[in-house]
């Protein structure tokens, strides 16, 4: 049955209430697209903090995303001076999402691309949302899933190269689909 203009009106009434009532959110998402290693020449999707965190004020054509040492960024990092400027890839654990990105922020990171530490996980993302500190962090956080950060990892290793150099954030809307090269592992 197709509901007739009456009907349509109430649907559009009812439903920003029951989003109100529910918390319904859809999931924002960032590009970025990984330009070295080229056997990781793929766009990946990430998904920004809920509610602590920067935006991205300025498109990087050519940045690198440091994996940090030790990878859950809980404490002092032993490679900080190469993630200054720069963006910082993290593994989640440890400690909250907040004082992770805190620590790549005193370090003088740009931003941080936080990986799940469930390296099967390619198509669960996990809202990152503020912990009880109060604290406040001012660069971006995003959400990466587990089987990207892995794999990103694992061709850094593979390479021996101390970062990848990436172009964040993507536009994908500008980008044919045919032409959008997204990561072959990740369910979609």
């Amino acid at each position: 049955m197709v509901p007739g203009a009456a009907g349509w009106c109430c649907l559009v009434l009812w439903l920003p209430a029951y989003v109100a009532a529910h918390g319904l959110r859809i999931h924002d998402y960032l590009y970025f697209q990984v330009l070295s290693p080229g056997d990781i020449r793929y766009i990946f999707t990430a998904t920004p903090a809920k509610d602590f965190g920067g935006i991205f004020h300025t498109r990087y054509e050519q940045i690198h995303l440091v994996p940090a040492e030790p990878s859950e960024a809980c404490g002092e990092l032993s490679n900080g001076f190469f993630i200054q400027d720069q963006i910082a890839l993290v593994e989640r654990g440890g400690c909250s999402f907040l004082s992770k990105t805190r620590v790549v922020q005193e370090h003088g990171g740009r931003a941080v691309i936080i990986s799940d530490n469930a390296v099967d996980n390619d198509s669960f993302y996990v809202e990152m949302i503020q912990d009880s500190t109060q604290r406040t962090a001012d660069i971006p956080a995003l959400f990466l899933l587990g089987r990207d950060g892995y794999m990103i990892r694992r061709s850094l290793e593979q390479h021996g190269l101390p970062w990848a150099i990436i172009s964040i954030p993507v536009n994908v809307t500008s980008i044919p689909t045919f032409e959008l090269l997204q990561p072959p592992w990740t369910f979609w």
